[in-house]
């Protein structure tokens, strides 16, 4: 019995101007991803416009990693409970009402709570990225698909120049007037264009399990994070990482006993999922990874004797063409994924992003040439973006589609997290001296790169696990039959 089409409708009956749905929700993921990398260009001066410390100015940055964090996962469960559309409506909301507090204030405080709230926007993301198949008819499922998957990467590569342009011409509160317009546009265009999509699932919202992972993934977050600076030995940072992952596991059990669970873990442990999970765990390290080393060895001094001098302008600029190189590459990863499948698909992207960091190895001595190897790595993050949800959606029960995409975009952050924890490490153990300041050197560098490759490289492996029958037959050949439901 087709359970998953509990409507009774074909999943193509619900829009009537497709490619305007997918370019709405394209658009508005590409906004939400955008606050990830807003406020790097002026993170050296954070202390200075918040009278604050260095550390506590960090928190600017790291409290939008935690937002989003837990904000994809349960979006993407509440959307199977209420319907996608409100969950975006809402998510929507939270980035207009986080814009504008930023926009307003000069408290850190303030500051934060804006910024967490910026990052609960991204829960609109796998919300979207779950309604595609429902609003495009089979043609365009694909294309579509990878077009809005790749905008969370394309949406964290562009933040940087544009942020930079704005900074250097305006006042740094632009930067939060400017996201407060595109949040109202959002909003707006995805409450008049974007169709209700297929009816709810009505379901208990398990508020404990909420707020276990909330806790859990915060505690673990926070400790990762902030572990280079406090010290990876050190009280705070093993009382944060061990009581995160020791509330993790007491929520995983809670969440097996419960009969309406926030994450059906039965179903995410299931071959294809899980191992599509762990490799999204592995192709978001190997996107941060060049994300954090490849601005910091641009902008390195020339004096160090291999830095390449360049400003916060010059380097988002020579970044962007990676950021577009995703978005480029959907037609081809939507023909992929129609000609190969999913499996494939996602072990081919990221086979080009192990080749990109390798290739970096031996770039480093000149922007153009850094500028390939980012652009070759991204061209494998968009492949392997865009297969990622086409397996979850393949792989799990209708009712559960937002909730399994949320997962695994939650995953893709986790790893971009452990990369910044590590990539941190790496660069701050070896280090030369210049000018009274510490630089890391050329080995640390292209040590990180060798990082990302090997990253890159576990996630192949990982998707060659994944069961072949795990890629529903339909993936290849027509890539939008409603998927069986896989019962748990």
């Amino acid at each position: 019995m087709h359970h998953g089409q509990a409507s009774g409708r074909p999943p193509t009956s619900t829009a009537k101007h497709p490619l305007l749905v997918v370019v709405v929700l394209g658009f508005s993921s590409l906004c939400a991803a955008l606050m990830q990398s807003l406020v790097i260009p002026i993170q050296p001066d954070l202390p200075e416009l918040l009278h604050t410390s260095a550390s506590n100015a960090s928190w600017v940055v790291t409290a939008t990693l935690l937002g989003g964090a837990v904000a994809m996962p349960v979006a993407g469960r509440l959307a199977d409970i209420y319907g996608k559309k409100p969950v975006m409506v809402v998510s929507a909301v939270l980035l207009l009402a986080g814009s504008l507090l930023c926009a307003v204030s000069d408290l850190l405080a303030l500051v934060l709570i804006g910024r967490v709230l910026q990052g609960m926007a991204m829960g609109y993301i796998p919300v979207a990225i779950s309604l595609v198949r429902e609003v495009t008819p089979p043609r365009m499922t694909n294309s579509a698909l990878a077009a809005v998957s790749a905008t969370l990467g394309v949406g964290g590569a562009l933040g940087l120049p544009l942020a930079a342009w704005i900074v250097e011409a305006f006042d740094w509160h632009a930067l939060f007037w400017v996201s407060s317009v595109l949040a109202g546009v959002v909003i707006i265009a995805t409450a008049t264009m974007v169709p209700r999509g297929a009816e709810a699932h009505p379901a208990r919202v398990d508020l404990v399990g909420a707020v276990g992972l909330t806790i859990g993934l915060v505690a673990l977050l926070v400790g990762v994070t902030k572990g280079n600076d406090w010290g990876w030995g050190a009280a705070p940072t093993l009382a944060l990482i061990v009581g995160g992952v020791v509330v993790l596991l007491a929520w995983g059990r809670h969440q097996l006993g419960h009969r309406e669970p926030l994450v059906d873990l039965r179903t995410t442990a299931r071959l294809p999922v899980l191992f599509t999970n762990l490799a999204a765990l592995m192709i978001g390290f190997g996107m941060m990874a060049q994300s954090i080393v490849v601005p910091q060895l641009l902008q390195s001094p020339v004096e160090t004797g291999f830095g390449l001098g360049q400003t916060i302008m010059q380097t988002g600029l020579w970044m962007a063409p990676a950021g577009l190189m995703m978005l480029v590459f959907s037609p081809i990863s939507s023909a992929m994924l129609t000609r190969l499948g999913g499996r494939v698909t996602l072990a081919i992207g990221a086979s080009v992003i192990a080749a990109g960091y390798l290739l970096a190895v031996f770039m480093t001595d000149a922007p153009w040439k850094l500028m390939l190897a980012t652009c070759l790595s991204s061209a494998g993050v968009g492949i392997g973006y865009a297969a990622m949800p086409s397996l979850i959606l393949d792989n799990v029960p209708r009712a559960e589609a937002s909730s399994g995409v949320g997962v695994n975009a939650l995953m893709r952050s986790m790893g971009t997290t452990v990369a910044g924890a590590v990539m941190a490490i790496v660069l701050t153990s070896q280090t030369t001296g210049l000018g009274g300041a510490l630089i890391p050197t050329h080995d640390a560098f292209r040590l990180c790169f060798v990082l990302g490759a090997g990253a890159a490289l576990v996630a192949v492996v990982l998707t060659l696990l994944i069961p072949r029958r795990g890629v529903a037959g339909a993936s290849a050949t027509e890539p939008v039959a409603v998927p069986e439901p896989v019962r748990a």
